[in-house]
C-alpha cells in the first residue's frame, strides 16, 4: 500500500519534474522544473515572472506534475499552487533551498525570481514494471 511516507521518499530521491499549467486560452503548456518537498507533500519551485508558467499559475493554480520515468515508475502529482510571499512563508524557501543551495543566490541576485508552494489534492504512484503497482492518495 502506498503510504504519504513512502510518497515522500520516492518524491525526495528526485529533484526534477515536469509541471503542466493552463494558459489564458484554456491550451496546456509544460515546462521542466526542479523542487523541494516538504513533509506535507508541497512541492516548493522557483520561476521568473517573465516566464509563462507564472502567468498562468497566478492565472490558474491548478496544476499537476509528472516526476519520475526510471524504471516505468512515475508520480503524477495534482494540486494547487500559491506564490510565496513574506518572511511568513520562508521555511518553504528553505525547503527549496535544501535540495537546490544556489537557489538562495539566484533569489538574492535574479529580478523577478519568485517561488511558488503546491499544495496537493490528488497523487498517482504507477510503476509499470513487474509487479505492475498503481495507486493514488487523495487529500
Amino acid at each position: 500500500m502506498v503510504t504519504k511516507e513512502f510518497i515522500y521518499r520516492h518524491l525526495s530521491q528526485h529533484r526534477i519534474g515536469v509541471v503542466a499549467t493552463t494558459n489564458p486560452q484554456g491550451h496546456p503548456e509544460a515546462a521542466l522544473v526542479g523542487y523541494g518537498i516538504t513533509d506535507g507533500l508541497e512541492l516548493v519551485f522557483d520561476t521568473l515572472t517573465s516566464t509563462r508558467k507564472y502567468k498562468n499559475i497566478v492565472e490558474h493554480p491548478q496544476v499537476a506534475f509528472v516526476i519520475g520515468w526510471n524504471d516505468e515508475t512515475t508520480v503524477q502529482f495534482e494540486g494547487v499552487a500559491r506564490l510565496l510571499g513574506g518572511s511568513e512563508d520562508d521555511a518553504y524557501r528553505e525547503t527549496y533551498y535544501a535540495a537546490y543551495p544556489d537557489g538562495r543566490d539566484r533569489a538574492a541576485n535574479w529580478e523577478g525570481l519568485v517561488h511558488f508552494i503546491v499544495t496537493p489534492r490528488w497523487i498517482r504512484y504507477s510503476n509499470f514494471a513487474e509487479p505492475t503497482q498503481i495507486e493514488e492518495l487523495l487529500f
